[in-house]
């Protein structure tokens, strides 16, 4: 395959074409669960995993308001997919921050000229997994929970505690390494196709040159752009569950809905009190697109300054960040509960799994507690305090 084969010319289309193909299966798929290996492999096919790679590394170099752009775009039709495939390029944006060019500019050309998907077994809540030094390597040996995309990827980002300092060690290995075991166990309410079960690690070989040592782990406030850019990847995979769930819901409203039997209105789409609620609803999503974009420009400003930014500037994105989090995640849930007020008692039938909106939203939400978003950002109104670098913040 050669490089120009595996950039798509236009991405944005790209994933729009992507994301109608998507949305075709996606309520099927997310009654089976299971890992969506055609659908892994379409995104394959489309070359977005190598978009925000460099050029001369075979990527095409976007930026990353337009890399988030193809998350929302994916996340309209198909949550689980948009979410694997945000935190592909939140892989490769960590082995980049974390490590040196030596060792993460083979990795981007590999991933680019093959096609790799990466995976997650980095979880630094979970202490299971130990790292033990060993004559030239480490050995890393534990249980992993939360590997969101380990299954049917080529790569890992792995993480342990190094057992005689309590040090997190962060490090990539290919996801066929001999003692990784994924144990297939995903089977929860939401985000049913993103595999993020349990792994196994039983005496991991890691060599020195996969670790990422420096300038290491949130280390600088470059280095700290890291949990940034994965709360806005997840602000954006909201954003456009949220836009996907009030699409559907407007279809059905204009298409198959029926009004109320006081209502004055012939048509559900012509209720005065239907039309109120979609024009909340839309405002509400609105003013979370918004600070959303606001966001996602500010952190791409801050990226480009590289290991010259300072721990000021990386306040100030995360500030941004935390306030588009929140807005999404509050209009995403409201949203997508509220959506049946419009669409009536006929939308819950099973086989239209409108409330899968809802249950992605609510399982993935749940990961990283919203009342300390919202604590952070008022200890900044009040006192002008960032939020302080964490792999959270």
């Amino acid at each position: 395959m050669s490089q120009a084969e595996a950039v798509p010319a236009d991405p944005i289309a790209t994933a729009q074409d992507l994301a109608q193909r998507l949305a075709a299966t996606a309520a099927r798929r997310d009654a089976a669960g299971g890992t969506p290996k055609a659908e892994r492999d379409a995104l394959r096919a489309s070359g977005l995993l190598a978009l925000s790679i460099p050029r001369e590394l075979g990527g095409l170099g976007a930026d990353w308001v337009q890399t988030l752009e193809t998350v929302r775009i994916l996340a309209t039709a198909d949550g689980s997919l948009a979410h694997v495939y945000g935190f592909q390029h939140l892989h490769l944006a960590t082995v980049q921050l974390f490590g040196q060019p030596a060792q993460w500019r083979p990795w981007l050309l590999q991933t680019a000229r093959h096609r790799w998907f990466w995976g997650n077994t980095l979880n630094p809540l979970d202490r299971r997994t130990t790292a033990t030094r060993q004559p030239g390597h480490w050995e890393f040996s534990g249980k992993k929970s939360f590997t969101s995309g380990a299954l049917d990827s080529q790569m890992l980002v792995a993480s342990a505690i190094d057992a005689d300092s309590g040090q997190l060690l962060i490090g990539v290995v290919p996801t066929e390494r001999t003692g990784i075991t994924l144990l297939r166990d995903w089977d929860n309410m939401g985000q049913r196709q993103t595999d993020s079960g349990s792994a196994l690690f039983e005496r991991v070989r890691v060599e020195a040159a996969e670790l990422l040592l420096d300038p290491g782990p949130l280390s600088t406030p470059h280095a700290a752009l890291r949990p940034l850019l994965a709360q806005l990847i997840l602000a954006h995979l909201f954003l456009g569950i949220a836009q996907g769930a009030l699409e559907q819901a407007r279809g059905y409203t204009l298409n198959e809905a029926r009004p109320w039997f006081k209502s004055p209105a012939d048509a559900a789409g012509a209720d005065p009190h239907i039309q109120a609620l979609y024009g909340e609803l839309w405002a509400a999503l609105e003013g979370a697109r918004l600070l959303t974009l606001q966001a996602a420009q500010r952190f791409d400003a801050a990226w480009r300054r590289g290991p010259a930014l300072t721990a000021h500037e990386r306040g100030e994105v995360a500030v941004a960040v935390t306030a588009a989090k929140i807005a999404t995640t509050r209009s995403g849930l409201d949203l997508s509960s509220r959506i049946f007020e419009a669409t009536g008692a006929r939308a819950t039938h099973a086989a239209l799994r409108f409330d899968r909106f809802w249950r992605n939203l609510r399982t993935q939400t749940l990961h990283d507690p919203l009342h300390y978003k919202l604590q952070e950002l008022g200890d900044w109104v009040l006192n002008g305090t960032h939020p302080q670098p964490s792999f959270y913040s």
